[in-house]
């Protein structure tokens, strides 16, 4: 009857990388820095992160966009994938507001109304205006607003449709635009406003953070390896014994092994931050089969060295007792 897998071993990283056989001279070999990246295996039943491969986005040239609102394709549209590439082009370029040209009149011919430059003054942090279409549009509420169809209940005047009627402007507190931003944080051209903002905030996206406390482990992970593997190949250089009877905490003796790492810690302020009890337990690097990991790594650097240099040559080995 076949095994049954443990529910664990279903999310257990494989480890692909082979560790690469690197040649030198036999009396500079134990000198020899000794890779971190060739230790990937022992990480497998400890702290493990994955490769973080960096997510390139390429920016998105605004002068290939529609710029005028009346012309432009609703956000919508767009492939998803590519909408916030879209949404950051045009936050960076600002609202539309073209100001050197002559508005169009509108309404009857005894009481004209036109679009107002002032306005964009007031409401510069949003109020777009598209000379195609001589109406008002909301950069926000296009980025982020909501799409409602074929609807036309003007939900959707200043995000798709444009607002043209401009005797609704001036109108004291029942001014379009006026209302239109909203008195409460929750309004939908706040909210919009707020999208924009935390879009461009990228330093506080839930990724951007990952990755940086990412990197922080990745880097002090390295940083304790590299001092189990110094401790490791100093102890094996002057042949000495790397572990005792009692390597508890509490013990005043905890043998070569652990109170060689503690000496280096000693020694340097962010090796003492990230080793033993300042470690996590299940990430310390300075188990049995850690170290025996490791020198059975050393032990084939030099297997290899000597296959290189003897090559095809005749050898004997002489075995004395």
């Amino acid at each position: 009857m076949k095994k049954k897998s443990k529910i664990d071993a279903i999310f257990k990283r494989k480890a692909t990388d082979n560790v690469g056989v690197q040649t030198s001279q036999p009396s500079n070999l134990i000198s020899q820095e000794v890779q971190v990246s060739e230790f990937s295996n022992l990480t497998q039943n400890t702290h493990q992160h994955e490769t973080k491969v960096p997510r390139l986005e390429r920016d998105v040239d605004i002068s290939l966009l529609e710029r005028d609102p009346g012309k432009r394709r609703p956000i919508w549209q767009y492939n998803v994938n590519e909408r916030d590439k879209i949404r950051r082009a045009y936050i960076i370029a600002g609202p539309y507001q073209p100001t050197n040209i002559s508005y169009p009149a509108s309404g009857n011919n005894n009481h004209c109304r036109y679009f107002q430059s002032s306005w964009i003054k007031k409401f510069s942090s949003w109020l777009e205006y598209s000379p195609e279409k001589d109406a008002a549009y909301c950069l926000p509420c296009y980025l982020f607003g909501k799409h409602y169809g074929a609807r036309n209940d003007g939900k959707n005047a200043f995000s798709e449709l444009g607002f043209s009627n401009w005797k609704k402007v001036n109108n004291g507190v029942n001014c379009a635009f006026v209302c239109h931003e909203g008195s409460i944080p929750n309004s939908p051209n706040n909210l919009c406003v707020k999208s924009c903002d935390d879009l461009m905030a990228q330093s506080k996206h839930i990724d951007k953070v990952l990755d940086r406390h990412s990197d922080e482990t990745i880097a002090n992970n390295r940083l304790k390896l590299k001092t189990s593997i110094n401790a490791i190949r100093w102890l094996a250089f002057q042949a000495c014994a790397f572990r005792g009877d009692d390597e508890s905490p509490g013990s005043l003796n905890r043998k070569n092994f652990i109170e060689l790492i503690k000496l280096l810690a000693s020694c340097n302020q962010n090796v003492n931050n990230v080793v033993l009890e300042n470690a996590p337990e299940n990430a310390q690097y300075i188990s049995s089969s850690v170290q025996k990991d490791i020198l059975h790594i050393f032990a084939r650097k030099v297997r290899a060295t000597i296959r290189e240099e003897i090559g095809d040559s005749n050898f004997c080995i002489i075995k004395t007792y």
